[in-house]
């Protein structure tokens, strides 16, 4: 099967999956809000932010496995990637344990970190645990996944971890609505979890028989090849993985912090359509990192060029139209879903879809980044979270949520959009950056002129004061297909990349 085919099945899989996941997440937020109280969900929202910062011990070796077992997978190499998952395993066990300690460290500053909430301080430490023992479960026990990622089968993984996810919240939703009882819609956390990581452990013994998952001793040293650099590459990932927390995971603690839960939870209202937004873009393209991997361990100078600019001009396409969509219908979707009390300044939600747009675009020199394997650069991360969090917390107090999101944009432009294109050029590509400026140049300046398009006609025809679900549905039909038109004929005539992954894709998907 080619890497196209790959992606595309894994686009598949996943889109399907997150389609109903993100429409189960709708019906499901609202009861939660308003049975369990904007509080609960804003201090158990606070509660996964810090499990984050604990998180931070996994060190990156997720995205370094990635790195190391692509030309191992490429050259059917089985007892290399034996030795890399078992090395991983052993790794993973030992951090688990150091999770562990510091989640229980943590936990004794509970009565001091939310003295001022009314939920009952027993219920916020089950609710902790709960969040712990799920998250450790990976690092005893799902380790393995990387290699199904690795080896661009990332639709097994989305299938059943989906499927659990629907149904952990269809439950939740249940238990919520018959019994507004804080300990199920907890319980079923761990149960979920758990009942997964069972589940998908038998299915690699059965995609992967000669895969060895035994539990290894904590103190066996484990050598292979390319072990001292994957080291390397781990204890670099480690300082970007701290940057990428400070830089995003921070937010609801400073929501928290500076404002107040009720906030973390209006905050996450908008964080829940925008992410999930951005979770299904990344379906689209579920397995394309793997790709680019197995296409730079080919070392085929041209076809790296090509697919890269492809990428960029798609990534150029889907971050504009959904930001121009969200622009025009997120907050009067958000005033049927929920009330009007939950809408967030125009300000704010402009300052969402900034972050998603940068992302979008810098995606494609991520997935190159982490091909070449491309993370000594330790100092950017550390600089981008530093920026974010000097800025946030310097504005947070007069401007709220809009100076903590200032915060992040002006770090993401900086470090995300400027230094990491050139730093891939320079030391992966060995190119100068001249060329990458122009091409990234000409298609900001299509999907300027299509946003432009898109709003004019949108301003003179539209009224976005909707009624009900069924006037908000036709009218984002209506203003999908506009928008869809204005980017499809802006870089269509502007592109010859947008156009040959236009053909690429036409051609796979109708292929006999």
């Amino acid at each position: 099967m080619s890497r196209l085919s790959n992606t595309i099945k894994n686009a598949k899989i996943g889109v399907l999956f997150h389609v109903i996941f993100i429409l189960v997440q709708f019906f499901s937020r609202k009861i939660f809000l308003e049975n369990l109280g904007d509080e609960f969900i804003g201090t158990t929202s606070t509660l996964q932010s810090f499990l984050g910062f604990l998180n931070l011990a996994e060190l990156g070796i997720g995205s370094a496995i990635g790195f190391a077992l692509y030309k191992p997978i490429f050259k059917k190499d089985y007892k290399e990637i034996n030795l890399i998952i078992q090395f991983v395993g052993n790794l993973y066990k030992k951090i688990g344990i150091i999770v562990i300690i510091a989640g229980l460290i943590l936990s004794f500053f509970f009565p001091l970190i939310f003295n001022e909430s009314y939920i009952n301080i027993g219920i916020i430490y089950y609710a902790f645990y709960t969040f712990l023992f799920s998250s450790i479960l990976g690092y005893f026990f799902n380790y393995h996944i990387f290699l199904i990622q690795a080896d661009q089968k990332d639709y097994v993984i989305s299938k059943y971890y989906q499927s659990f996810a629907i149904s952990k919240i269809v439950l939740q939703a249940l238990s919520v609505y018959f019994f507004q009882n804080f300990i199920i819609w907890i319980s079923l956390e761990w149960i979920s979890s758990s009942l997964f990581s069972i589940i998908i452990r038998k299915k690699v013994k059965k995609m992967y028989p000669w895969l060895e998952l035994n539990f290894l001793s904590l103190n066996k040293r484990i050598d292979f090849e390319n072990r001292i650099l994957l080291l390397a590459k781990i204890k670099q990932i480690s300082i970007h993985k701290l940057g990428g927390f400070l830089n995003s995971g921070t937010d609801n603690i400073l929501i928290f912090y500076f404002i107040n839960a009720q906030s973390v939870a209006f905050f996450g209202n908008y964080q829940l359509i925008i992410l999930n937004i951005g979770t299904l873009v990344e379906k689209l393209f579920a397995g394309s990192k793997a790709s680019v991997g197995n296409l730079v361990a080919e070392n085929n100078e041209k076809s790296i060029h090509q697919v890269l600019w492809e990428m960029m001009a798609l990534r150029f396409f889907i971050g504009g139209f959904t930001v121009s969509c969200i622009i025009l219908l997120i907050n009067p979707f958000i005033e049927l879903w929920l009330g009007k009390e939950y809408i967030l300044n125009p300000i704010v939600v402009a300052l969402f879809c900034s972050i998603f747009f940068i992302k979008q675009i810098v995606n494609p020199i991520e997935a190159f980044k982490q091909a070449y394997g491309l993370y000594d650069d330790t100092w950017a991360p550390i600089t981008e979270g530093i920026l974010n969090l000097i800025i946030s917390i310097l504005f947070a107090k007069k401007y709220g949520l809009i100076g903590i999101l200032l915060g992040t944009n002006v770090s993401l432009f900086f470090i995300v959009a400027i230094w990491r294109p050139y730093y891939v050029y320079r030391d992966g590509f060995k190119k100068p950056i001249a060329g990458y400026i122009l091409g990234f140049i000409k298609l900001m300046i299509l999907a300027s002129l299509a946003f432009l398009s898109s709003k004019f006609i949108t301003d003179q025809f539209f009224n976005l004061k909707f009624h009900d679900f069924i006037d908000l549905m036709i009218s984002t039909i209506k203003i999908i297909l506009i928008t869809g038109i204005c980017y499809i004929t802006c870089l269509y005539s502007g592109s010859s990349y947008y156009r040959a992954v236009l053909k690429r894709l036409k051609n796979q998907f109708f292929k006999k």
